[in-house]
């Protein structure tokens, strides 16, 4: 590997590719013009993975996470939703207004439905596209930080998205 001295003030120095890695002839020069020195090295510093549904869940219900923030992990993370026979959402009618139960993992929708249960498996996005008009959703039903979103809710997410993806 070609590498440098990571010390601040430290003097670089060459250091010669290692058994295993590409070294062009030619040598830097021409690997540069071949387009790079063929294996990538994992970055020094990775990138933060962002955070899980289920944090993001736990830290809005705290307060610590701002509704928007919440808004953008929820469109891009996996919801796992209980089924039925037929396609579609399964709703709950014994509440004040009409919830569907979804689920930040796996784990939680078992807890809630039992280990045989059938399910699936969409984007936050997806749901706020898909949901029917006047239902709200629930959030981990049997977890510590369950989360309701009512009819308005959902219509306001769905105007966050509409104005955050079309101006």
């Amino acid at each position: 590997m070609y590498g440098y001295e990571q010390n601040p003030g430290a003097q670089q120095q060459y250091a010669p590719p290692q058994q295993g890695q590409y070294a062009p002839q030619g040598g830097m020069q021409a690997g540069m013009q071949a387009g790079g020195y063929g294996q990538q090295q994992a970055p020094l510093y990775p990138e933060p993975s962002p955070p899980s549904l289920a944090d993001a869940v736990r830290a809005f219900t705290t307060g610590t996470l701002a509704p928007e923030d919440f808004q953008q992990i929820f469109a891009t993370s996996k919801v796992y939703c209980p089924r039925g026979d037929n396609p579609g959402f399964l709703a709950l009618h014994n509440t004040q207004q009409p919830v569907i139960p979804m689920f930040t993992s796996l784990k939680e929708l078992r807890r809630y439905a039992g280990k045989e249960s059938k399910y699936f498996v969409i984007t936050g996005a997806e749901v706020i596209d898909l949901l029917p008009t006047g239902y709200g959703f629930v959030l981990d039903m049997e977890g510590d930080h369950r989360m309701v979103f009512d009819a308005k809710a959902v219509e306001q997410m769905v105007d966050f998205a509409m104005r955050r993806m079309y101006g």
